[in-house]
């Protein structure tokens, strides 16, 4: 009895293992071992999902693609036995986002790449800041990048920022740095500021803000001024009024 099914176990298992296939993504940038995608801002990263081993029936096996779980709409002619996306160009929103490749027929034959979009801060250039005497100064910079900047530093006419002599507050979100001044003084804080970011990828970023201290104003209240014009208006018609008929007889 052993005998009989030996041979016909053997070409059993041997036509299942024939049948057996995966899928596997290629990608340019290449993809690294854990999966990941290095790339950066307005590059493009191309993917291609392949059937991987089997059998010669696979060239008809539909493949899926899914971005962060979310279907992605491919062309007839880009689904069938080897398929293609293209991300062009990298924006920030395709950082750690996840390409998934399935067969139609079954979700479990599957491969996956992350992108990790590398970027450093947005830096750069200069602006005009006018601020009044005693009023509040906000200088504010952006620090959001991936990796994220190692540090932000301030200086004020090309020395560092002496936040306890200049009254200076400052502040760090991980995507923002403030440098807040409560009450402006002209011989403490009219200058040329600049904001520093150091990445540990892309090096030192930069703004500057040129701050002018000018004269406070006075302001005056504008409702106390508003009600009382109304209330000399009002006056005055009502003692037209009262006086319209000696008015009237002295006309006649």
């Amino acid at each position: 009895m052993k005998a009989m099914f030996g041979p016909v176990l053997f070409h059993l298992l041997l036509f299942c293992a024939s049948q057996t296939f995966g899928v596997r993504i290629q990608s340019v940038p290449a993809v690294a071992s854990d999966g990941v995608i290095q790339t950066e801002l307005e590059r493009t990263v191309s993917l291609v999902c392949q059937l991987d081993g089997g059998h010669e029936t696979t060239i008809d096996e539909e493949l899926v693609w899914l971005r962060n779980g979310a279907v992605v709409s491919l062309k007839e002619g880009n689904k069938k036995g080897q398929s293609s996306v293209c991300v062009t160009p990298v924006i920030y929103e395709d950082n750690g986002a996840t390409f998934t490749c399935h067969l139609s027929k079954n979700v479990t034959v599957t491969a996956s790449v992350t992108l990790n979009v590398t970027y450093h801060p947005q830096l750069s250039g200069s602006e005009e800041v006018a601020v009044e005497e005693e009023a509040e100064l906000v200088l504010q910079c952006s620090s959001w990048a991936n990796p994220p900047v190692s540090s932000v530093s301030w200086t004020l006419n090309g020395s560092v920022v002496d936040l306890i002599a200049g009254g200076f507050s400052l502040t760090n979100d991980g995507f923002t740095s403030r440098l807040t001044a409560n009450f402006v003084e002209k011989s403490l804080h009219e200058g040329a500021y600049q904001c520093i970011a150091t990445s540990p990828v892309y090096g030192e970023s930069s703004r500057e803000f040129r701050v002018t201290v000018t004269e406070k104003t006075l302001k005056l209240p504008l409702y106390p001024i508003i009600a009382g014009v109304v209330v000399v208006s009002l006056t005055a018609l009502l003692a037209v009024v009262s006086r319209w008929d000696k008015i009237t007889k002295c006309c006649r």
